[in-house]
């Protein structure tokens, strides 16, 4: 739909029969047809009793949409990012830790966590409809675990809490406010961190695990992970990336410009900048190659810099300049 190429959205159903009747000529019945939505198909969200889907959209895509859907017992996909909704002063809501809850003047029901809200106006449009009966399914949701320098709410801990508590509560077999008792099969974004990935720092970070295959967190489906309910841990050790002491200003202004090349964020050490004091190269090569490091996959190779960099064990930030870690 955010194409917005209405002959790309008038075929979208007619494909979805066509594949439909292609695996039953060829007489597979274990694969289902569908396509994932985020949640732009709707035009209003809040309170999650007043979920309805895009006028022009409702009647003429999605009732078509979810007859299939229902005829052919397949789900309904969905993309809800609590990640996408949330401001500063609602985290604890978006990640499922205690709050005081939004209010549904409509239902009196009081809404714990944004994942269940955001659940339950896909169900109130899709019930508007007259098609509350078929099956919602999570495509993908997820939390980012490092971010751009200073970007709120982004950090790993945050990634942990949020993945492992959706999975106690998808497990859980509770189900929403409007949905209880309702199990919804729910795909994480993603396995693994895209480094190549173009865009925000925060888009190359949504996943369990590094490109090398090194667990970014745990949420209790490694391994080695005991039973019972999952507890999202998050490692510890952090080390930050620091100019060796023998390092010249030269090699170490050679490395400012190579880092803030690449698009990592180097304003907090321009003039007024957070970092820009004490304004020598040391310090603002000491910020920079840190964010190097962190925004890159913390590999020690990110913090060789032409044997000029090293790994430290005390955070470095001063005052109001906070390093990433």
């Amino acid at each position: 739909m955010a194409t917005a190429d209405k002959n790309l959205i008038g075929h979208l159903v007619p494909a979805m029969k066509a594949l439909h009747n292609a695996l039953v000529l060829a007489k597979i019945t274990d694969i289902k047809v569908s396509t994932p939505h985020s949640l732009g198909i709707l035009s209003m969200s809040e309170p999650p009793s007043v979920g309805r889907f895009r006028r022009g959209y409702d009647k003429v895509i999605f009732a078509p949409m979810l007859e299939f859907h229902r005829q052919t017992k397949s789900p309904f996909m969905v993309n809800p990012y609590p990640y996408f909704g949330f401001s500063p002063n609602m985290l604890n809501y978006c990640i499922f830790k205690p709050n005081r809850g939004v209010h549904d003047k409509f239902t009196g029901i009081t809404y714990t966590n944004m994942f269940d809200a955001q659940m339950d106006a896909v169900y109130s449009a899709m019930k508007v409809l007259g098609y509350g009966d078929v099956e919602i399914m999570v495509a993908e949701t997820g939390w980012p675990s490092l971010g751009d320098p200073n970007q709120v709410g982004v950090n790993l801990e945050n990634a942990a809490t949020y993945n492992g508590n959706l999975l106690k509560h998808i497990s859980s077999g509770k189900g929403t406010p409007l949905m209880p008792n309702r199990r919804f099969q729910t795909y994480l974004f993603s396995l693994f961190n895209e480094n190549l990935k173009p865009g925000s720092t925060a888009e190359r970070n949504f996943g369990l695990f590094r490109p090398d295959f090194t667990p970014v967190y745990d949420i209790g489906i490694l391994k080695q992970s005991a039973g019972g309910a999952p507890t999202p841990t998050v490692p510890s050790g952090k080390k930050w990336c620091v100019p060796k002491p023998d390092a010249t200003d030269e090699a170490l202004q050679s490395n400012i410009n190579y880092v803030c090349s690449t698009g990592v964020d180097c304003k907090p050490i321009q003039p007024g900048g957070a970092c820009y004091d004490p304004n020598t190269i040391r310090s603002h090569a000491s910020y920079a190659m840190n964010a190097y490091y962190q925004t890159s996959g913390r590999h020690d190779f990110n913090c060789d810099f032409a044997n000029t960099g090293v790994l430290a064990t005390s955070d470095p930030s001063h005052g109001p300049c906070q390093y990433i870690s």
